[in-house]
């Protein structure tokens, strides 16, 4: 065996959207880092859909930005399309979505990657983790080379075990004809780590020029798009057109009569897949009274004739696929570039993760990322973010990166899975949070810039930046508050002017924003010296006004929550002695280990007695809450 004989402070394995992010702010933070992926070539690709956001996906994006993380800056770089999502809802689930150039976004990741300093990149396939008392010492690559390190981040996406099925064929891939990682997840097994098994899929690639886009419906961005980074400027992208179509009665008596060739429905996958992502054979089975499923075709690149069928994941056989393709609109004379195909493969129930995403198992080895039983590039990316994070952390021995569930949709996520485990993919919604009027994806880089300014992952001149926007945006709404307008006649006019109702008495400004119909922009046309402001800010002064009695019930709850959150139980805390619990009680508590009595909480199963027995025996045992 050859051990190479650079050490490294932390290998990170896989170069997919957890890897590069993982790999990035670790050489950022001035780590010696290696990245080792099974093809260079590959480096953030995006494996399945051409787009980056979504619904609450759009929120991780912007959190990974302003911990220092590229996903945003990259696709700001090569889209095609930007657009707001449910912009005729609240704020509070406006999410922002773009569709990819997909080679382009993959060769600028790659390029990233290979100019950053302190980070080696290497073609290789890991097949053993290297463990010493208990403690990460390194990897063995699969042609017999060592490679130390003192932390390890494994972010192996769908490669684990990974096996392809389109129709009744099977056959070995992490990837669409990419060679899979079949020993490392037997290297973690043996480690003494609980390994899954789960399901996703993609959909079929269709070729543009046998598609009759003319009888489409054709979906544009938005006429003034917004980045995602808040560092990016003079944003001008293009805006590529999108377009709708529908399954009918014909599509689905194709796939009905097809399913014997399922590979889904004929037992030859064993992993669970999502129910938020179904295929079309799910669709058609799981809702046999629907006429119609929508399918959004979505350009891959800029330069080619690649289009994605959105909506149409599917592990039928390729005849199938061409039979039921070709009896939907617009689709009638399609060809299939690359068939679709379903996905099974190994992940690590995080239920064996600390929040930080180190194994409890083993010190100093980390997981970020499909592994962890989640699914989309943006939990991805996120994932890699905090594991990069904590793994310098904890080589530089500083206090751990945790993300509340008040603090953003990053927390959210990461709590879930460490607390609840996955039985099925992971995805996020805005849902899925309970404080998510003030998690909103346009006041990400304010309410999180002083956590990164203090792990030393936003420069001081963005850092004071952005605290002078706080500042601004503060003054700005006490501004309105304080300030007054009068019933008269006159400005009773300027109301009306601007289509909304006259006052009666004494009224604040801050008031008359409130109004659903009236806007910043409206507000300063008939009241003279309000502040110059710029969009977003604006924007934002908008929101904290309209929407400030449910901002200030949330705050009120996140106090009630970090209650039970200062709450710490101890690490050596043992269930077993505690009078009044269940055995399935404490076999929860003892499988996820919880922090606080607030994660205990959230643990599923839980009773409000079994909390309340908790909290007194540690009342008893004179536990304190944790210093603010």
């Amino acid at each position: 065996m050859y051990i190479y004989p650079k050490k490294y402070d932390c290998i990170v394995v896989g170069g997919g959207h957890a890897g590069c992010e993982a790999a990035l702010i670790c050489a950022r933070l001035n780590l010696n880092t290696l990245l080792i992926t099974i093809s260079v070539e590959t480096i953030g690709a995006m494996s399945c859909n051409p787009a980056i956001g979504g619904l609450a996906k759009g929120h991780l994006v912007r959190e990974v930005d302003i911990f220092g993380g590229e996903m945003a800056r990259n696709i700001d770089d090569t889209g095609l399309q930007f657009k707001i999502l449910n912009k005729s809802k609240g704020p509070a689930v406006w999410s922002s979505r773009a569709q990819a150039d997909m080679p382009a976004y993959r060769l600028r990741m790659k390029h990233v990657l290979e100019h950053q300093e302190h980070l080696d990149v290497k073609q290789a396939n890991v097949d053993e983790i290297v463990v010493e008392d208990g403690k990460i010492k390194g990897v063995i690559t699969h042609i017999g080379n060592e490679f130390l390190c003192d932390a390890l981040i494994i972010a192996s996406g769908t490669f684990l075990k990974g096996k392809i099925f389109i129709g009744l064929n099977e056959f070995r891939a992490g990837r669409a004809w990419e060679p899979p990682s079949d020993k490392l997840s037997e290297s973690l097994a043996k480690a003494g780590l609980v390994i899954g098994r789960l399901k996703t899929g993609t959909t079929p690639r269709l070729d543009a020029r046998t598609i009759d886009f003319d009888a489409l419906e054709p979906q544009m961005g938005d006429d003034e798009p917004i980045p995602f980074s808040f560092k990016t400027e003079n944003f001008n992208p293009p805006n590529y057109p999108c377009y709708l179509t529908y399954t009918n009665k014909k599509t689905h008596k194709v796939i009905q009569s097809n399913l014997d060739k399922s590979p889904l429905y004929s037992g030859m996958i064993h992993g669970i897949g999502t129910r938020y992502c179904p295929s079309i054979e799910d669709k058609v089975v799981k809702f046999p009274d629907r006429e119609r499923h929508q399918i959004f075709l979505e350009p891959q690149d800029a330069n080619s004739n690649e289009i994605y069928a959105d909506g149409l994941n599917t592990s039928l056989d390729y005849e199938v696929q061409v039979a039921y393709l070709r009896t939907i609109r617009g689709l009638e004379n399609v060809e299939i570039i690359r068939p679709g195909y379903a996905i099974e493969y190994d992940f690590v129930n995080p239920i064996q993760l600390k929040h930080t995403l180190e194994t409890k198992k083993i010190r100093g080895l980390f997981l970020a990322g499909q592994i962890n039983g989640t699914s989309g590039y943006e939990e991805a990316a996120a994932q890699g973010m905090v594991a990069g994070i904590n793994a310098s952390s904890y080589l530089l021995g500083k206090s751990p990166f945790i993300l509340g569930r008040d603090e953003a949709y990053t927390g959210v996520m990461i709590d879930d899975l460490v607390t609840k485990g996955v039985k099925e993919p992971y995805r996020i919604f805005t849902s899925r949070a309970e404080y998510r009027l003030l998690l909103r994806e346009d006041n990400t880089h304010l309410r999180l810039a002083e956590k990164s300014y203090k792990y030393g992952l936003l420069d001081k001149v963005l850092y004071e930046k952005i605290q002078e926007h706080i500042i601004k945006l503060n003054e700005t709404i006490n501004h309105l508050s304080k300030t007054f307008a009068m019933p008269t006649i006159e400005f009773n006019k300027k109301l009306e002017s601007i289509k909304t109702t006259p006052i009666k008495t004494k009224t604040s400004l801050s008031k008359l924003l409130a109004r659903p119909e009236v806007d910043y922009k409206s507000l300063q046309t008939i009241v003279s010296g309000l502040p110059q402001l710029d969009k977003t800010i604006a924007q934002q002064v908008e929101i904290e006004v309209k929407y400030e009695g449910y901002i200030n019930l949330q705050k009120i709850q996140i106090d009630k929550f970090k209650k039970m959150e200062d709450i710490v139980i101890p690490d050596d805390f043992n269930y077993d002695t505690v009078a009044g619990l269940s055995a399935e009680i404490k076999t929860r508590l003892k499988e996820v280990m919880p922090k606080t009595l607030g994660q205990a909480t959230r643990i599923p199963g839980m009773t409000p007695v079994a909390i309340q027995i908790i909290s007194i025996f540690l009342h008893k045992k004179n536990v304190q809450p944790k210093p603010a």
